[in-house]
């Protein structure tokens, strides 16, 4: 990581060039993020597997098991890219604290690494669904539902990511505050979400609603993000000593 040191001191600082290049790896991360999410989940996942009809499923994934393979890849490919998003928020967002900022990306990883944990789920589902050894499409449908609450255990983290984001964006004033408060509805409408999947046993009930709440959210603040990290990837936004200092909760 390039730092500069100031005259008579050992602290280092961030440089114009390293935050600005973490402000381009986010926003590229971002925009990787939002085609590769909707091609894996909406097109690939949600077009071939039907919760309510293994057999059904079972059919489509043989039918189509290329399609159901590179959507697996995209899903690996999002789990990598968050890693290097999770790098790039921490180093652009350091200079309102370190502690602070790295437990934002900490909690980012940890939804990565459930997001990991599912596509191998996936996988074996994928396994068994191709298999010719007959070992029951039920088997497979289970394994896409462990996919299913492994992404869902995963989304409470990336909750709690998004409302640490959007905490660290207003009290930092590195971005724009209305960015900030967009990442914090966001994430706890991913919140809400997540605890009602696990604790409500009629979700169906209330399934649109909810998801409804979250796509808009999460669509127009990671949008408005990604829109603000391409803009500071461009520009320079010099870092002094004085931004390390830290910011009052």
């Amino acid at each position: 990581m390039a730092v500069t040191t100031a005259p008579g001191s050992t602290d280092t600082v961030l440089t114009d060039t390293t935050r600005r290049t973490a402000a381009r790896v986010a926003a590229v991360g971002y925009i990787a993020l939002f085609v590769l999410g909707i091609f894996a989940n909406f097109i690939v996942k949600q077009g071939l597997i039907d919760p309510t009809d293994p057999t059904a499923t079972v059919a489509a994934i043989r039918d189509q098991e290329p399609l159901f393979r590179i959507g697996m890849a995209a899903f690996v490919a999002i789990f990598l890219i968050d890693v290097a998003v999770a790098w790039g928020l921490y180093v652009l967002f350091a200079p309102a604290g370190r502690a602070r900022s790295l437990l934002v990306a900490w909690f980012r990883l940890a939804y990565t690494v459930f997001l990991g944990v599912g596509a191998v789920f996936l996988y074996i589902g994928q396994e068994i669904a191709t298999s010719p050894v007959a070992l029951g499409a039920d088997v497979a449908l289970l394994m896409f539902a462990a996919f299913d609450f492994a992404w869902l255990v995963g989304l409470i983290a990336f909750g709690v990511h998004l409302i640490l984001l959007g905490r660290l964006v207003i009290v930092s004033r590195i971005a724009p505050r209305l960015v900030g408060i967009l990442l914090l509805v966001a994430g706890s409408a991913y919140a809400l979400d997540t605890l009602a999947h696990i604790m409500l046993v009629d979700y169906a009930a209330v399934a649109d609603l909810l998801l409804a709440l979250v796509a808009t959210t999460a669509m127009v603040a990671e949008l408005v993000f990604t829109v603000w990290l391409v803009r500071a990837g461009r520009r320079s936004s010099a870092v002094t000593r004085d931004d390390l200092a830290p910011v009052a909760p």
